[in-house]
């Protein structure tokens, strides 16, 4: 199974030694943001700051203290998100071929769009007020893609009239019609579909 990068964490207020609690906080800090991710692919709707606690089996006032607000959690788990899709693609070419990595890494996108299920309209007036800047966040991935296609036609595997655009724009419309994790065995599908068309023809 492959790794992927957590997020960067913030400093913390240390102990004698500057250590113990550091570590315990960014344990805590870790922990809270996988769950929160887990709560939000699975919520139809946004689910409450207090069903997150809940699920993580920590008193509400430990959520806060790590993310004080609702916008804070949702910005913290996107861009944890985003840093497993753009750190993502170097790792997986450093262990997979291009083409397996390609498809890999869209199963990575398709994750990402299923956690903003239960925090869609937190992250859309997010978006909306410039507090999480979505133009960056878009050159970020594409470049991502950029570097599996770069690898994939340095090799030949993959084609070379393809752009990081175009695939973008397929897997929006794969995850638009397939939404996961509802629909995932229709999105497996398409994707490998997808990815019959950007193998070069012999």
């Amino acid at each position: 199974m492959i790794r992927l990068p957590k997020s960067a964490e913030p400093p913390e207020s240390a102990g004698p030694d500057g250590r113990g609690l550091r570590a315990d906080a960014t344990r805590n800090r870790n922990q809270l943001l996988e769950v929160a991710t887990r709560v939000f692919v699975s919520a139809g709707t946004e689910p409450s700051m207090r069903a997150i606690a809940r699920e993580a089996g920590v008193g509400i006032g430990t959520l806060y203290r790590h993310f004080p607000t609702r916008e804070s959690l949702v910005d913290a788990v996107y861009h944890d998100q985003v840093a497993r899709l753009t750190d993502g693609a170097r790792e997986l070419l450093a262990e997979l071929p291009p083409p397996a990595a390609l498809r890999r890494w869209m199963d990575l996108f398709g994750d990402w769009i299923a956690t903003k299920n239960g925090m869609l309209d937190t992250l859309l007036a997010m978006i909306e007020t410039g507090e999480i800047a979505h133009l960056g966040t878009q050159a970020k991935l594409l470049a991502a893609i950029d570097a599996i296609l770069d690898a994939g036609r340095v090799t030949g595997d993959l084609r070379t009239d393809v752009s990081a655009e175009d695939i973008a724009a397929g897997l929006i419309g794969i995850f638009t019609v397939a939404r996961p994790p509802e629909h995932a065995a229709r999105a497996d599908r398409l994707l490998n579909l997808l990815m019959d068309g950007l193998r070069p023809t012999p």
